[in-house]
């Protein structure tokens, strides 16, 4: 038998420089990366990055294809705009295969061999793909607490082992962050028709406009079809088929293979039916017991599989009320939305304007936005004799603030009678009367009805709105929260109909 033999250092070192262009004096990122548009998270990464006041690791978790390596990228030119000499930053990524089975703190040695860099050495590393390395989070505190001067930043796509291990291991070591999918106003700003479509209005409440309707709902049915991936966006050929693309090199990653690893799920077809159940009925009320049934599967065994769906950023379940704002205390009914509505286009194809499948796309792409912030209380609720799709809950009172009802239709706006569940839920819950949201198709205006203020707002704009106020009102949640209710599109022609 011939003897195996250890990748030699200077094989790691001439990778090394192939994944460090910028150890060449006068080079940097490669262009592909340094021309595509920041993340609107960016600002807020790159303080974690260049904070060197605390002795802790950046932990940037999120799903796959979101942008994170990308955002990895912009991170290091910024640096390298900073004055930060491009010898003191290292990148890797643990996906290589001659890194398979390498120790974090050796490949550290040969960067520091390389350059002479010492313990006391302001220097920045960044590696990628980090669930590839077993115990990665073991070996990542250790190099924490070793070189206090170092600033270590590190980015995972199997989100749910980053979100698990980080918290059992890195406690006081490790700064999570997480970067969800587009929001709409990244999309429209990534295509550059944000100043096209959108007109800010300039009063207190953040709020904005369009007086091009039309053309923004196309552009919302594409961010709905394939929007929410940055590399969609850009890249005409996924565009054409992003089922491909977002199925092949998201989805199935992550159930077919991330998933069953870090978790021993040896039915993986069993979890795949389940999450393709709950893709088709996103923004729908689903029960423990029907998805049992439907799949015999027993009960049990399905919560895990949604905690681990949940961990890994693919689903978000709501919580149900009912119309006294009472949350229920064994609650085995629940809605369960994607994390991004284009992956229902990836598993059932495309849709379009007019598809009966709109209504529940809209409504996950609203959930979308505002799960950019995992401090939001947001419910929805139902009785007997109704349902009112989103209700936000005062964190102090625990009482209704504001609530929305989403729809893809001009009709509640002529036919009152429709919003006869939202009635009743505002004359519960008094504070509802002045702070009820009902989105439309293209209808902007506000209508009184049995003395309730409705305000109708298009459902595209309203996704927007909810997603750009999030990174202008950092100030507070409930601020924030407020502001999105309480925004009203105030055109010229609008008026209260009484």
């Amino acid at each position: 038998m011939e003897p195996v033999f250890a990748i030699a250092e200077k094989d790691v070192l001439k990778r090394l420089y192939f994944d460090n262009p910028w150890w060449k004096k006068g080079a940097g990122i490669d262009n592909r990366f340094s021309k595509l548009p920041k993340r609107d998270y960016f600002p807020e990464f790159m303080g974690l990055v260049a904070d060197s006041s605390i002795n802790r690791a950046v932990v940037l978790m999120g799903p796959r294809r979101v942008g994170k390596t990308v955002m990895v990228y912009h991170a290091i030119q910024e640096l390298m705009q900073s004055d930060v000499s491009g010898n003191h930053i290292l990148y890797l990524s643990l996906e290589t295969p001659l890194y398979t089975g390498m120790a974090l703190e050796r490949l550290l040695n040969v960067f520091n061999a390389e350059f002479d860099h010492q313990k006391e050495t302001k220097l920045y590393i960044f590696f990628d793909e980090v669930q590839y390395l077993k115990d990665w989070e073991i070996h990542l505190k250790s190099l924490v607490d070793s070189y206090p001067d170092y600033k270590f930043v590190v980015t995972g796509s199997a989100a749910a082992a980053l979100k698990l291990k980080s918290n059992e291991s890195g406690a006081g070591r490790f700064s999570n962050f997480v970067l969800p999918p587009l929001t709409f106003a990244e999309y429209l700003r990534f295509i550059d028709r944000e100043s096209e479509l959108i007109e800010k209005v300039n009063d207190p409440s953040n709020c904005y406009e369009s007086d091009k309707i039309d053309a923004l709902n196309e552009e919302f049915l594409n961010y709905l079809n394939f929007g929410g991936y940055p590399e969609a966006v850009f890249s005409e050929t996924i565009r054409e088929n992003p089922q491909q693309f977002i199925r092949g090199d998201i989805i199935d990653k992550v159930l077919l293979r991330d998933l069953p690893s870090l978790y021993g799920i040896s039915d993986i077809q069993e979890l795949n039916r389940l999450f393709t159940t709950l893709a088709y009925n996103t923004g729908r009320e689903i029960s423990l017991d029907t998805l049992s049934k439907n799949s015999n599967v027993a009960k049990n065994t399905i919560g895990r599989y949604l905690e681990y769906l949940e961990a890994a950023f693919l689903i978000k379940r709501i919580e149900r009320i009912d119309q006294n704002a009472k949350r229920f205390k064994r609650a085995m009914s629940f809605k369960v939305y994607l994390t991004n509505p284009s992956m229902r286009a990836a598993l059932f194809g495309p849709i379009d304007a007019d598809s009966p499948d709109m209504g529940p796309l809209a409504e996950t792409a609203i959930f979308s936005q505002w799960q950019h912030n995992d401090r939001a209380t947001l419910y929805y609720a139902q009785w007997k004799n109704g349902e009112v799709d989103i209700v936000y809950l005062d964190t102090i009172t625990q009482m209704p603030s504001w609530a929305v009802e989403v729809k893809w239709s001009d009709r509640p706006f002529i036919h009152a009678d429709e919003l006869e569940n939202c009635v009743e839920l505002a004359e519960k819950n008094t504070a509802l009367k002045e702070h009820f949201r009902v989105t439309s198709r293209t209808v902007s205006a506000t209508k009184e009805y049995k003395n309730i203020k409705f305000e109708f707002m298009p459902c595209s704009l309203y996704t927007y709105v909810v997603g750009k106020n999030f990174f202008l009102c950092k100030g507070g949640w409930d601020a924030y929260s407020s502001r999105i209710s309480h925004a009203a599109v105030e055109l010229k022609e609008s008026k209260i109909i009484k």
